[in-house]
């Protein structure tokens, strides 16, 4: 195919050489004429390992110019990625100016090239969801007219850059993750990634776009929750290496998909009590742990943003069916369970509510497990029903809250499912 390639920054420059090095014939375009004219020369604007060699090459074999026309760029393209910068506004949103006026630019000289062929349109720059159809979208109809979508594909198609690493992940992604504006495949991007080896994911524009502010968010996360068990480690002369060693060879739970799909707020007899005692003995030793310090408010405000979603619409002394009070279906585990958060919430604000779960019997609760259960559900013998009453209902609302709501059927009922997010 023939690319252009809108920006010659790190992610813009980086896919430039490697494209090219796949056989495309690439134009890279800035508004920068030093860096334009440094380009052309075969010498790199920044420092990455590989990229100098790559450009050398891909110069040599005539298959990467850069220049400052936007016109010259999209004369016979069939790609075009805009990989401009969003740096941060001074409100902390991304300042989309440059994306703006590279939008207006191509939308403008595809306007008046003469109607042929549909060029798609890339974007590789972090922005947050919606902005492809309320900000990209719009502005390509602008200058194309009702029929912009018969002369152009917009398209979204972040990307994973490590610094240092950029080549290898380049051709070596963890993902592939095209946005389009029905969440149907791309024909251009399918073909421009031919050859590359990573699980692909085609979604609606939204999707794709939070996809980086999720990653990047978590990556965050990690740094700052190891940075905090390194303090506690150090200031109680633990070597911090062993712990991170022994952390990450648990592939099973540590470092895997559980405990990261959105749904029901954490609890049970460890979580709680084990961030709990590791906030105290932080204190204790003076080392300060802000992110795990945050974690309780934070399943406490979650635990506020299931109630509301229960109750949304609700009438007065609505009768509510929970299905499954312990932490987990098949136990009869309530220490901290956020289900009995939930129904006590919910008894307090007035709701008719009714509980299904088989393996609570309440005569066999013993030690903590008795003591939480009646401290916060007195009531709790007389919320308990067996499976024939349960679907007999009625209801306004039943609340799957753990894997036992599977045990029931629900069919006529309004189900919220508070266990799991889809």
């Amino acid at each position: 195919m023939k690319i252009a390639i809108f920006g010659l920054g790190y992610v813009g420059f980086t896919a430039a050489c490697c494209l090219a090095s796949q056989g495309h014939d690439v134009v890279g375009v800035d508004v920068s004429a030093a860096k334009v004219a440094e380009v052309n020369a075969g010498r790199p604007p920044f420092e990455e390992p590989g990229l100098a060699d790559m450009l050398t090459e891909q110069r040599a074999a005539g298959r990467l110019v850069a220049t400052n026309s936007v016109a010259e760029a999209l004369v016979g393209t069939d790609l075009a990625i805009v990989c401009v910068g969003t740096p941060s506004g001074p409100d902390g949103g991304h300042d989309m100016r440059y994306i703006i006026d590279v939008t207006r630019q191509i939308a403008a000289e595809l306007a008046r090239q003469p109607r042929g062929g549909r060029t798609a349109v890339a974007y590789r720059s972090t922005m947050k969801p919606g902005t492809m159809r309320r900000l990209i979208t719009p502005l390509f109809a602008a200058q194309l007219g009702v029929d912009w979508s018969e002369r152009t594909e917009l398209l979204y198609n972040p990307e994973f850059l490590r610094e240092a690493q950029a080549v290898h992940d380049f051709f070596n992604p963890p993902k592939i993750v095209v946005g389009t504006h029905d969440g149907e495949p791309s024909a251009v991007m399918t073909a421009l990634n031919v050859g590359i080896n990573a699980q692909l994911f085609v979604t609606g524009y939204e999707e794709a776009e939070i996809t980086k502010f999720v990653d990047n968010s978590w990556h965050a996360v990690k740094v700052a929750f190891a940075n905090e068990v390194g303090r506690v480690c150090e200031s109680m002369g633990i070597s911090a290496r062993k712990v991170h060693e022994i952390f990450v060879s648990d592939t099973k739970l540590n470092i895997s998909p559980y405990y990261t799909r959105p749904g029901g707020a954490f609890g049970g007899s460890c979580l709680p009590k084990d961030v709990r005692a590791l906030q105290h003995m932080a204190t204790d030793i003076g080392a300060h742990i802000y992110l795990v310090d945050s974690l309780i408010r934070s399943n406490e405000a979650h635990k506020n943003h299931q109630f509301a979603m229960v109750t949304r619409d609700l009438p007065p002394a609505a009768r509510i069916l929970i299905a499954g009070l312990a932490f987990k279906a098949n136990t009869d585990d309530l220490r901290e369970s956020p289900n009995v958060d939930l129904a006590r919430k919910l008894i307090e604000a007035g709701y008719d509510v009714r509980v299904f779960d088989p393996g609570l019997v309440p005569e066999k609760l013993l030690g903590q497990n008795l003591g939480y259960a009646y401290s916060n559900l007195p009531s709790i013998d007389h919320l308990l029903l067996d499976k024939a009453t349960a679907e007999a209902g009625p209801w306004h609302v039943v609340v799957a809250s753990n894997a036992t709501a599977n045990a029931l059927d629900l069919s006529g009922y309004r189900v919220v499912t508070t266990h799991s997010i889809t």
